[in-house]
């Protein structure tokens, strides 16, 4: 999703239709407009409006450990020169999910995704800390994911 901070206003009826795609993201368009008060092809032309402007995305989520990746982790990166570019190479890593540039104690924060402590490992030494400008590393390692959710900014 884009990391533009101007955002389209939407109506009523668009934040319906999200909200009914972050209940379930398999709902037919016709079990939508019933919800909403539109037909099928009105919620099908608002669900593509939605995502080609970047608005929204409709993604199947998984959980990592029940496929094999047994190791996750929030990375927190201090960087000599520009965050910027430190950001993009460490974006293009697959292993690496999430990518913000912050303010505080560290320029950048990673979620990464590896299958146990050795990718981890691996990653760090390998890849993270061999990208020129990467100055320091912490790594926050998760235990266990209590809450996870995806149903925000339609309220």
């Amino acid at each position: 999703m884009s990391s533009k901070r101007t955002s389209p206003a939407l109506d009523a009826t668009s934040k319906a239709i999200i909200e009914q795609l972050q209940r379930d993201g398999r709902r037919s368009y016709a079990e939508i407009g019933k919800a909403v008060g539109l037909s099928e092809a009105a919620v099908r032309q608002r669900v593509q409006k939605l995502t080609d402007t970047g608005v929204m995305q409709i993604v199947a989520v998984t959980d990592p450990m029940r496929l094999g990746f047994s190791r996750q982790a929030m990375l927190g990166i201090r960087v000599s020169g520009d965050t910027r570019v430190v950001a993009d190479q460490l974006a293009a890593m697959p292993e690496i999910s999430y990518v913000v540039l912050s303010a505080g104690s560290f320029d950048i924060l990673v979620e990464v995704v590896c299958e146990d402590d050795d990718g981890l490992i691996e990653l760090l030494n390998e890849k993270v800390r061999a990208v020129e400008g990467v100055a320091a590393t912490e790594t926050f390692v998760y235990l266990q994911l209590t809450k996870q959710k995806y149903d925000w900014g339609t309220r």
